[in-house]
């Protein structure tokens, strides 16, 4: 009789916590900033350049074509965030606490230039402006490198299990899945067409279920049951937003190795490139970088401003056999 009691006074006291308590206050949480990623750190931490590179994204988009299939029918929400651009631009701009790139806004640039036109307009109807003062509206500045590529990859359950144990009618057990996302990123020479040099990065998403239950009989015709678990998900956008920060990561450093940049202190970067080496494989060791240094080279410093107007070429000075100037001829 007291044990019966005692079990009748448990469950009314849970209801009464149940019945009492916010049913939103333990996932209910503030606005706040997005917490810095281990890999937006790394960001952040990339050594100065010698020389900052302007750089414009047009379109960095999802290429999967994938749809987030439920249990039954497919959903017709995308399974990877269609704001991989935004996220693209974000990282470009961490890189080396924004030391290391000048991002050019060309996603949206048809709202830029309509901008720019009203401009154009008003100064002309109000100020008579036949030629608009460029102090007022430069000229848009160009980049010398374009970033080009995409989210290629979603992979469903590339990974899952589970396992469970039960002894006397107690047990537990616990399930997870992983997927994984795969980024391109390209840098793209805007003076040559060329393309410089190409990096992917991929990121795992884990999902992780534990259960616990209890089915047992605790006394004559008296059956305790009781279940209690909990799911977690790690968010496509922050996947995403992880790949993507390697991937500009994995661009300096490749490219600094290739020689195509340049970081302003090369023994403060000697162990992130020596890292990034054993990463890769050693595929950039020195007898590679002995090959490399031998291949015909490219522009390393694309221009980072527009003067708004074509440089004056230079004058060519006529050249002798011996490689000296030509001196004029005499009267």
């Amino acid at each position: 009789m007291m044990r019966k009691l005692l079990l009748s006074a448990t469950a009314a006291l849970a209801l009464s916590a149940c019945a009492t308590s916010k049913p939103y206050s333990v996932v209910s949480q503030a606005p706040t900033v997005a917490a810095t990623t281990a890999s937006q750190r790394e960001l952040l931490d990339l050594p100065a350049p010698a020389q900052r590179l302007t750089v414009a994204v047009y379109n960095f988009q999802d290429q999967t074509g994938q749809f987030r299939g439920g249990e039954t029918t497919q959903s017709l929400s995308r399974v990877v965030s269609q704001g991989a651009t935004s996220i693209l631009v974000k990282a470009l701009q961490d890189a080396g606490d924004r030391s290391w790139f000048q991002v050019m806004e060309r996603e949206r640039l048809d709202n830029l230039l309509k901008e720019r036109q009203i401009i154009r307009e008003m100064r002309q109807r109000y100020l008579g402006e036949e030629q608009v003062n460029p102090d007022a509206l430069p000229s848009l500045m160009f980049a010398g490198v374009l970033l080009e590529g995409g989210v290629i990859g979603y992979d469903n359950n590339t990974v899952s299990g589970g396992a469970g144990a039960r002894y006397l009618g107690i047990g537990a057990s616990t399930e997870y899945r992983q997927d994984t996302v795969t980024v391109y990123l390209r840098a793209v020479s805007v003076k040559t067409g060329e393309v410089l040099t190409t990096v992917v990065a991929k990121k795992t998403v884990a999902s992780i279920g534990v259960n616990a239950n209890a089915f047992r009989y605790v006394a004559f015709r008296e059956l305790l049951e009781a279940e209690a678990g909990v799911t977690t998900n790690e968010p496509d956008q922050v996947a995403l937003q992880q790949a993507i920060e390697k991937a500009v990561h994995s661009l300096v450093l490749e490219g600094a190795q290739l020689g195509f940049w340049r970081f302003a202190n090369p023994a403060a970067a000697k162990s992130l490139l020596d890292e990034y080496d054993r990463e890769r494989g050693g595929i950039f060791s020195a007898k590679a970088a002995t090959r490399l240094s031998d291949a015909p080279k490219i522009v390393r410093k694309p221009t980072a401003v527009a003067t708004g107007s074509a440089p004056a070429p230079a004058a060519k000075a006529t050249k002798t056999s011996g490689g000296a100037p030509a001196a004029a001829p005499g009267k």
